[in-house]
């Protein structure tokens, strides 16, 4: 799951007593600072209030489809955290810009365009939430002081304002979609639209799809030693000692000295393991201290002590590159607002309220909601383990038994399709979270399951 990386955001945000008053209407942007030339897309930037009391001002970025806008399905991207910004994933998951990593020495960063980007088959709202993630902002103290559910009543109250003000997007099939610790905001905010007589007539939802989420620690942490048996990371000796002394329950405190042994066993052997892709090497996580423009300028990437291919290098860019005061001016954001960005903010006033999605699902697939799961197949952190246990919980009946599917002819994972309209599918080879590292793959599957009334990919 991603980590917060900026502890002292909020107490930056909450220093700050005067901005400059919010401009309404949309901010389309046409050229953005570190891509040459003009975008290939249509890019929209803004703020909807959504809740007056205490000026709560979520910030999305929308890119229209660069299909058929009028026709393709509407989704509201969430991404996890809590606290991660919107910009991760326009830039690192499913978005149609890329740093230019490789190419990078030192200065300011080089966006390149990206073809494999899910605004190719669908209309995207990339939105900054909970209220303090990336550009999002309260103008006083309470206004940060939210939980889950309260956030979803707000992305409610966003989408209806949104759609208000975009009405040629009102008949579009809406989905609700995100990732990691999304995996409970996203079907939280769905069943709340479902449970809303007034919503419900007013926003086209059809379904939503959660990647490598986050649903109960029970399955989620519970899966992780039989998914690091089955990956080979440890033996068959260490499995069996913790499967027998530990009753499978991995996630309690052990009530006996041979499963607190057998567990600190199959720790001592995993810690040097990345846990978001257990194949790649382990540079850090997210970016944990913030780098300036005056440091990068001085210290090239290559010198920063990470190889070339941590992927922690590409987030790092992101601060220089949303930080800037001339790309700020050009999204539009409001003098005053925040401080420093951050890829993922802590959110230390934000109240995790929902112990487990598990109900939600259940609730909206039976109420005929499409549902997409999905995992990226080499991901400790959220593993397809603990996801095909939750789901079994349901006790759907298999309505299309587990098979292989293709992308470029190629197997890139395999799916199973339960009834109530609820598909899972494995990303072969991606990790936490799965489009960051199969991108082609990951649109491939998303154009299937929106395009598919049975919900086949």
């Amino acid at each position: 799951m991603a980590t917060a990386s900026c502890g002292s955001l909020l107490l930056l945000l909450l220093m700050v007593t005067t901005w400059a008053a919010p401009a309404r209407g949309r901010n389309m942007i046409t050229h953005v600072k570190g891509f040459e030339g003009r975008l290939p897309f249509e890019l929209e930037t803004g703020y909807v209030e959504v809740e007056e009391e205490h000026g709560v001002e979520l910030f999305y970025y929308f890119i229209p489809s660069q299909r058929s806008p009028r026709d393709d399905p509407l989704i509201l991207w969430i991404t996890g955290g809590p606290g991660c910004s919107a910009l991760s994933g326009l830039l690192f998951e499913i978005g149609p810009l890329k740093f230019d990593v490789a190419g990078y020495t030192q200065g300011f960063p080089r966006l390149q365009y990206f073809q494999d980007s899910w605004t190719k088959v669908s209309n995207v709202i990339f939105l900054d939430a909970p209220v303090g993630t990336g550009f999002s902002y309260a103008r006083d103290r309470q206004g940060y002081n939210v939980s889950l559910t309260e956030t979803s009543r707000q992305l409610v109250v966003f989408l209806t304002k949104w759609l208000a003000g975009h009405p040629d997007f009102s008949s579009n099939p809406l989905y609700i979609g995100g990732d990691s610790y999304s995996g409970y905001t996203v079907p939280v905010t769905a069943l709340q639209i479902a449970n809303d007589d007034t919503a419900r007539g007013q926003l086209n939802l059809k379904g939503y799809l959660v990647g490598n989420p986050a649903t109960d620690i029970k399955y989620d942490d519970g899966s992780k030693v039989p998914f690091m048996h089955g990956m080979g990371l440890i033996s068959d000796e260490m499995y069996a000692a913790a499967r027998d002394s530990c009753g499978g329950d991995y996630v309690s405190t052990p009530t006996n000295a041979e499963c607190a042994n057998a567990l600190q066993a199959i720790q001592s052997a995993t810690y040097a393991i990345n846990p978001v892709h257990i194949l790649e090497p382990m540079c850090g996580f997210a970016s944990p201290r913030r780098y300036t423009v005056e440091e990068q300028q001085i210290m090239p990437l290559p010198r920063l002590g990470l190889p070339v291919e941590c992927r922690d290098n590409g987030y790092r860019l992101s601060y220089l590159w949303a930080d800037d005061p001339e790309v700020r001016a050009t999204l539009g954001i409001h003098d005053g607002s925040i401080e420093a960005w951050s890829r993922c903010s802590s959110l230390p006033l934000y109240r995790h309220d929902v112990e487990s999605a598990i109900p939600y699902h259940a609730d909206l697939t039976r109420r005929g909601y499409r549902a997409l799961v999905y995992n990226g197949d080499h991901d400790l952190d959220m593993t397809f383990v603990g996801t095909q246990a939750w789901i079994r919980t349901l006790g759907y009946p298999v309505v299309s038994g587990w098979r292989p599917w293709f992308s470029n002819r190629q197997v890139a994972g395999f799916t199973t399709v339960y009834a109530h309209n609820l598909t899972f599918a494995t990303v072969k080879g991606a990790g936490h979270t799965a489009p960051e590292y199969r991108p082609k793959e990951c649109v491939d599957m998303l154009h299937r399951w929106t395009s598919s009334p049975e919900a086949q990919l």
